[in-house]
């Protein structure tokens, strides 16, 4: 598509931006009493039953959506239900299924992940076969039923997908998710172990034990299993760099079976979690993430060409999974066959995970507090699968954001978006931030970090039905002895940040291994500080595509630390605020800092920020001028 001048959505796609705003529907062709609900059994390749629902319009043949889903097909909670209803009567036949060991379908346990490459693709491969099928095939859904969608679209026949909030494992997370995962992996699912509670209510339930745990103290490279080193002897000769990619290898080439299998053994659990597939990084290595499990491949450009359909991606701001959905972006743009990366797009929306996200503003702006359920998404599915099916998609921006603080719909070209400006903030002594680099030696800055009472999570990117998520003021957290602050005097005029925040660090620690958190928050004028995004690096893994490495006690190090993106307009009167700590909890787990020392035992850590003209800290910032049309 060739924009205009302005970059407001609502200035090129005024019904478009409407959707969006609104969540408003097109009329139904078909009452809801002319929809069909048919049952099946659908078998797969291993000869496993999965439960299918198929809602049938009236009409045959028809375009088919498919909905892979671990959380019971017939849920009505999020809009389930309701939101095929709206597709079946919109002209769709819609299929929706319970995974593989979940819901309806056998067996009686769920192996997390691994069956989906194979279970989705068999999905796709027995619609092409019924005689309702009129050759168009789309789907949607997020999270998990993201996920799915990735492995549905290796299918040649796919016409397009939507995956929400989801991205092929990409991005890397050099700590542990904690929150919320641990309380998923026993309530979600079959399984002996499982305890029967709503998807709503299982974080709180676990909530004590949350708060108890997640200490983290690995040593640098953990032993493998002697029941793998059995399986796999040539192990015992490779070095733990090369043990970790040879067996990525081996485990991307493994049918799903054998993957599930291979986990068990590595393991020494009957059964693969989600806190499983997190902790495999310890067998993988550090940039093997969580969702990189869904579609395992050595080479991440022979993953995206194995993708047969062009993605509408949607993400949000505040969403645990926005740097991953970023970089899949990246590569999928850089390394798909270029005629299904060119017609790739992507919605970044204002939202959390499930949850509303930007919240200021919401006198004038209502919709921000709306749930973004999938109902809300029907109607912009309705407009993507059309201009799929009549070859239109070129008429679709390839980016739309929302830019908070100025609380519109904005288009791009490409993400990152073109003729950005990279932007640095220096850290300063007495606290500040200034455009202006220093010039002198000055004494760094101290803080304590104590393992036992870490730097609490409190709002930003995280998925969560206990904690609120977002456009948190987290004044109060930045007056703790824990952290150091960073303000910016008041802009005199009106910013745009678009795109990639990064910190340049320079640190040291009494700690052999520590965490690095910073985060950016936007400082209105009446004194809250409002979240905006942020980060943390774990310091044994500073050398990204290197080996891990302990730290050397003292010693000024420098750190490069994603803290992921955003799209904020800090306005005329405002500041921007940088904090840096040590730990993000619960949201990750926390460093013991005991490594080398007292093993296992959680260790008080000295921890230096440095700001001099040999040690200038940085915050790096993507700023965009104004293009819009004045008139």
């Amino acid at each position: 598509m060739i924009l205009p001048k302005t970059n407001r959505l609502v200035k090129i796609l005024p019904e478009l931006e409407r959707t969006l705003r609104t969540g408003g529907l097109p009329p139904p062709l078909f009452g809801a009493s002319a929809i069909k609900c048919e049952f099946q059994q659908v078998k797969m390749r291993d000869g496993i039953l999965l439960a299918t629902d198929i809602y049938m319009p009236p009409v045959l043949a028809a375009p088919v959506i498919a909905f892979r889903t671990p959380y019971v097909r017939d849920m009505e909670d999020f809009g389930y239900v309701a939101s095929l209803m709206c597709l079946a009567r919109r002209g769709y036949i819609v299929v929706a299924q319970d995974c593989r060991g979940t819901g309806g379908s056998e067996p009686d346990h769920w192996d997390y992940y691994m069956f989906e490459s194979e279970d989705s693709f068999d999905l796709v491969e027995w619609i092409t076969k019924q005689r309702w099928f009129d050759g168009f095939i789309g789907s949607f859904g997020q999270s998990y039923v993201g996920q799915t969608q990735w492995c549905m679209a290796t299918h040649p026949a796919m016409s397009t997908f939507v995956p929400g909030v989801s991205g092929l494992g990409v991005a890397v997370n050099t700590a542990h998710l904690h929150m919320f995962l641990n309380a998923y992996a026993r309530s979600v699912g079959k399984g002996e172990e499982n305890i029967v509670v709503h998807l709503t209510d299982m974080e709180r339930m676990f909530e004590k034990e949350t708060m108890a745990g997640g200490y983290f103290s690995e040593p640098l490279h953990m032993p493998f299993s002697e029941q793998l080193l059995a399986a796999f002897p040539q192990l015992r000769s490779l070095s733990p760099s090369a043990a970790n990619k040879w067996l990525w290898k081996t485990y991307s080439l493994m049918p799903s079976a054998q993957r599930a299998a291979f986990v068990k053994q590595a393991l020494g659990v009957s059964r693969v979690t989600s806190m499983h597939v997190e902790s495999l990084s310890a067998i993988f290595g550090h940039r093997i993430s969580h969702d990189r499990h869904t579609l395992p491949h050595e080479n991440t450009a022979e993953m995206c060409r194995s993708i047969k359909a062009p993605p509408l991606l949607r993400t949000g701001w505040y969403d645990w999974g926005l740097n991953d959905a970023l970089a899949t972006w990246e590569l999928f743009r850089r390394e798909a066959h270029p005629e299904i990366a060119a017609r790739a797009r992507m919605i970044i929306t204002p939202y959390a995970h499930n949850m509303p996200g930007y919240r200021q503003g919401v006198d004038v702006h209502p919709e921000l507090l709306r749930p973004p359920n999938f109902v809300d998404q029907v109607g912009t599915l309705v407009r993507w699968y059309q201009a799929v099916r009549e070859g239109t998609t070129d008429q679709w921006p390839t980016i739309i954001y929302y830019l908070m603080g100025a609380n519109e719909w904005r288009v791009a070209k490409d993400w990152p978006v073109p003729g950005a400006e990279l932007r640095a903030f220096y850290l300063r002594e007495g606290e500040a931030l200034s455009t202006e680099p220093p010039r002198q030696f000055t004494r760094p800055d101290e803080y304590i970090y104590d393992p036992q009472d870490p730097t609490p999570t409190v709002g930003g990117s995280i998925v969560s039905f206990v904690y609120t998520t977002g456009s948190v003021d987290v004044s109060a957290v930045q007056a703790r002895k824990d952290l150091r602050v960073y303000t910016s005097p008041p802009f005199d005029q009106d910013l745009d940040v678009v795109g990639a925040l990064r910190l340049i660090l320079y640190a040291s620690s009494s700690a052999m291994d520590t965490d690095f958190v910073g985060r950016v928050s936007d400082v209105f004028p009446d004194g809250r500080a409002i979240t905006l995004q942020n980060g943390i690096l774990r310091a044994r893994y500073r050398n990204m595509d290197g080996d891990p490495e302990f730290l050397e006690p003292g010693r000024i190090y420098r750190f490069e630390i994603d803290l992921w993106s955003t799209a904020n307009r800090f306005k005329t009167g405002h500041r921007l605020r940088l904090d840096i700590s040590s730990a993000d909890f619960p949201r990750f787990d926390r460093n013991s800092n005991s490594v080398g020392l007292r093993e296992g035992v959680p260790v008080v850590a000295r921890q230096a920020i440095y700001h001099d003209s040999e040690h200038p800290s940085c915050l790096l910032l993507s700023v965009i001028g104004d293009v819009e049309d004045p008139r």
